[in-house]
């Protein structure tokens, strides 16, 4: 099996290569692509592999750009570090979707999925896979929340996107307004959220905070390679951003 890997994070595209030779020995990965730009001028001037795995966040836009720019024949696995809209778009049709990080056994299943349908000539899935490709490049922009319910003096108020500071994980979620203001909120989990935010707006910092990008005071770098963020609502606080999501924050505030 001839594979292209499409990935910007060169630790996570060697584990993927790794995990993909335990695999199946005969695994050929014909190119490590680390950007739309890279992948287009690869399909342009290549015959395509068997199977495409790509990463939904690129450096330098999302792999959905690719669709727009070159015809992809191949199936396509789809991988994301968290993903809000992505996965929601592709759980019905998409060949299969991986979450980061990538293990054996969700990487064999997917594999095993792809060998199912794709091993073998068949029409049908060649159909399915064809109105998969249709879909992701008609598809409209998804709807994302402008006003977020929580709790404030005995009574529930919709707080707009554009007044909410930050979602931050304490035991219980809250929902920390610009002024500082910390209001209960009806969600069980940040993943929850980060489903239903526009992520041009909010960013998920770490596993406790989505932060709104009006919010970014400043932010620094640490040799580490991580991200120390502090906010213009409180000073005092920190949203600290891995060395992994260090480049995916830089992109993002600078859209």
């Amino acid at each position: 099996m001839k594979v292209v890997i499409i990935e910007d994070e060169p630790l996570v595209a060697k584990n993927l290569t790794r995990i993909l030779k335990q695999i199946d020995a005969s695994v050929e990965v014909l190119a490590t692509l680390d950007s739309v730009a890279a992948s287009v001028k690869w399909v342009n001037e290549n015959a395509q592999p068997d199977l495409f795995f790509m990463d939904i966040q690129l450096a330098d836009g999302v792999s959905f750009d690719i669709f727009n720019k070159v015809r992809i024949e191949s199936p396509v696995i789809f991988t994301t570090a968290y993903n809000e809209y992505a996965i929601r778009a592709f759980k019905v049709n998409s060949v299969d979707y991986l979450l980061k990080p990538i293990d054996k056994e969700q990487l064999q299943s997917a594999v095993e999925k792809f060998n199912k349908y794709f091993g073998v000539k068949n029409d049908a899935m060649g159909e399915q896979f064809k109105s998969l490709l249709e879909n992701m490049q008609n598809k409209s922009t998804p709807k994302f929340k402008e006003r977020f319910l929580a709790h404030y003096k005995g009574g529930i108020v919709p707080m707009p996107e554009n007044k909410t500071a930050y979602f931050i994980k304490d035991t219980i979620i809250y929902l920390v307004t610009n002024e500082n203001e910390r209001l209960v909120t009806d969600y069980n989990t940040i993943d929850e959220i980060e489903e239903v935010v526009n992520p041009e707006k909010f960013f998920r910092a770490n596993r406790q905070m989505i932060i709104h990008v009006e919010q970014v005071d400043t932010y620094k770098k640490h040799d580490t390679g991580k991200i120390e963020v502090h906010l213009k609502c409180d000073k005092n606080v920190r949203a600290d951003v891995s060395r992994e999501k260090a480049n995916e924050f830089v992109t993002w505030l600078d859209q």
